[in-house]
């Protein structure tokens, strides 16, 4: 086996119901780590599928009044199209009803039978269907499944068992010898503690349902889901079969990513069926926590179910990929909620990466006719950037060898974070007016477009249809080396005279609909009279209604700063502001085209009405108000008499 052999899993799926977002997690975890890999070089095989056999997709497809084949197979297309929506890019898709996988499964007891290590008695104790797993009367929570909290029901009936405990010092013994063997500690931890505390022979299979695979050396008895299930590891790699190239190239080069709920399945009893075997272990596995919705684990006996389509549909396969991979704790359970979606969207994605091309590729049109010009010598603005740009590949590269997601997207924004002050440092609309800093302007245009690439190569595992729009907009979509990671070591990638092309924005802003009754929804039009543009405003006369200072209390006022300014298609009276309140960056549209060119407000310091609910105009949401004093045909905005910076409260 080589060093670049990468093979990846996720669980194979029950199709008992449609997938949730919680089982996106985990695929979309498996996804940017082969595309990762690949992106490195390594010879990748990514394997995923559906787990069809047991008692309780018997009993659902009786409800349904199917034959159990026909019941999966309608809700497995539903997981293949899932998984077509979410750009996951798996090299084969096991079904366990498969010939090829009954095959390898029989094979692989049967093998284990005749060592021996099989044998057949009596098993009586108690069965949770749901979860498919058995367990003794000291495992059980207050009577019921100690994993599922849902009843139990007591089983007697004659079963094959396999010598599992004939295993357990060997297993300890390797898993403390391969500390990365279970990862993250805390889930070795427990099952070295489980271990420990004995473990008891498994029963392997069952004579009360008939779907699933049969037992070679007594059909009487079909398969227990677990023992069937968790070979597909290897039977979708040909293993046993006159075809096992795949299994000799991949394994054990397998990394296994799962549940925390299933750690136990794959770090015990699957490595001692395959040491019973003769087979090695997989390297890794990775038992990642809950994705919780209102303090919970998602299951549909609760009705918290999140639905992944719905999601897709509204806010983009990227924006859903980004958020799952940005908000899951490093082991720990993480919490979905669509506001959580949003604000993340609209902070990381819409204001940080976005805003980034958007203002890049603007200035580059505007400020030298759209064109990538040669740098020339560097400053040391220049060089902290160039510091950060070389230091964040390796940093990533850390993260996703030890399943940090989060952790190695943080590091690629520290990039794109430091580009946007940047741009505030060197102020190229500044320096565009003046004809002898034309040099250093084309400097810290190129800067930016090249900080831009590289933190582009680097998202595109984590969101793969980013890139080809970047490229399009930065007119690199035929310049194949300087889209390579190889490429991210040396800084200066994007060839001189490249041309850009401004497109839409990659990731619009999404606003919450706070409506009694509604969940979180994208913005509605709203009526141009109702909007945050400039509203003409009149001097008070006596006897005009009086406000109390409390009521003026509610208006926010703060200082912003313009840092773009553009006339909005089709509306000779609107401009479209980019402004900078504190941290946070806005978009604002407003009704003074009449009276000011966008250069003329770049740069400058205006007040804005910070808390004013968004509204859309002309399809841009607009989030304040800019105030202007009116008199007449003459309008001036209202701006701070001397120097103080954006954010501050304006009383």
């Amino acid at each position: 086996m080589g060093d670049k052999v990468f093979y990846v899993t996720t669980p194979i799926y029950y199709p008992s119901d449609k997938l949730h977002i919680g089982h996106a997690l985990t695929t979309t975890m498996a996804d940017t780590l082969a595309r990762y890999k690949r992106l490195r070089g390594y010879d990748v095989y990514f394997l995923t599928g559906s787990d069809e056999h047991g008692q309780k997709i018997q009993r659902k497809a009786r409800e349904a009044d199917l034959p159990p084949q026909k019941y999966v197979d309608r809700i497995v297309a539903t997981f293949q199209e899932l998984w077509r929506r979410l750009n996951i890019s798996y090299n084969d898709f096991i079904r366990t009803t498969e010939p090829r996988h009954t095959r390898v499964v029989q094979h692989l007891l049967q093998k284990i039978y005749d060592q021996g290590d099989i044998y057949k008695s009596t098993y009586e104790g108690w069965y949770c269907t749901p979860c498919e797993t058995f367990w003794t009367e000291r495992q059980l929570k207050d009577g019921n499944c100690p994993d599922c909290g849902r009843p139990v029901e007591l089983v007697k009936e004659e079963s094959y068992f396999f010598r599992m405990s004939k295993y357990a010092d060997r297993l300890l013994q390797y898993i403390k010898e391969h500390p990365d063997f279970i990862l993250p500690v805390s889930r070795r931890n427990e099952m070295i503690s489980f271990i420990e505390g004995g473990l008891e022979d498994l029963c392997i299979s069952r004579t009360t349902f008939d779907w699933g695979i049969p037992v070679p050396m007594d059909p009487r008895h079909v398969i227990y889901v677990w023992f069937d299930a968790l070979t597909n590891y290897i039977s979708a790699l040909g293993y046993g079969t006159e075809d096992d190239h795949l299994f000799r190239k991949y394994w054990p080069a397998a990394v296994h990513l799962v549940g925390k709920d299933i750690v136990r399945f794959h770090t015990i009893i699957w490595p001692i069926i395959l040491m019973a075997a003769g087979i090695d272990p997989p390297r890794q596995v990775f038992g990642h926590g809950w994705l919780l919705v209102d303090g919970g684990k998602m299951s549909k006996s609760k009705g918290n179910v999140v639905d992944p389509m719905v999601l897709i549909d509204r806010y983009g396969a990227d924006a859903i990929r980004y958020f799952l991979l940005r908000e899951m704790p490093y082991g720990a359970d993480g919490y979905y909620s669509e506001e959580a979606l949003i604000t993340r969207l609209n902070t990381d994605l819409a204001n940080d990466f976005g805003n980034l091309l958007s203002r890049t590729t603007a200035m580059i049109e505007k400020f030298n006719g759209g064109v990538i010009a040669a740098p020339s010598a560097p400053e040391p603005l220049d060089e902290e950037l160039k510091a950060i740009a070389r230091a964040v590949p390796d940093e990533v590269d850390a993260a996703l060898n030890n399943f940090e997601f989060a952790r190695a997207l943080t590091a690629i924004w520290r990039l794109v974070n430091r580009a946007n002050k940047y741009i505030e440092e060197t102020a190229p609309w500044a320096l565009a007016k003046d004809p002898l800093k034309k040099p250093r302007l084309q400097t810290v245009l190129y800067n930016l477009a090249e900080a831009m690439r590289q933190a582009t190569i680097m998202v595109g595992p984590f969101m793969p249809g980013v890139p080809a729009r970047v490229w399009e907009q930065l007119g690199l979509a035929d310049v194949p080396a300087a889209l390579t990671w190889e490429s991210l070591a040396t800084w200066g990638g994007i060839p001189a005279g490249t041309r850009v092309k401004r497109g839409p924005a990659l990731f619009p802003r999404i606003e919450l609909n706070e409506q009694e009754g509604e969940g979180p929804v994208a913005v509605q039009e709203t009526p141009a009279a109702a909007s945050p543009a400039v509203k003409e405003e009149t001097v008070a006369k006596p006897g005009e209604e009086e406000i109390t200072i409390e009521e003026f209390a509610r208006i926010k006022l703060r200082v912003a700063e313009v840092l773009a300014a553009e006339k909005v298609a089709n509306a000779d009276k609107l401009l479209k502001l980019e402004v900078k309140v504190g941290d946070e960056r806005r978009t604002i549209v407003a009704g003074i085209a009449r009276y000011y060119r966008p250069e003329e407000l770049v740069g400058k310091k205006v007040v804005i009405v910070a808390n004013l609910k968004p509204a859309k105009l002309r399809g841009i949401v607009s989030q304040g108000m800019v105030l202007a004093a009116v008199a007449g045909d003459t309008l001036s905005l209202i701006t701070p008499e001397r120097a103080i910076q954006d954010g501050a409260q304006v009383r």
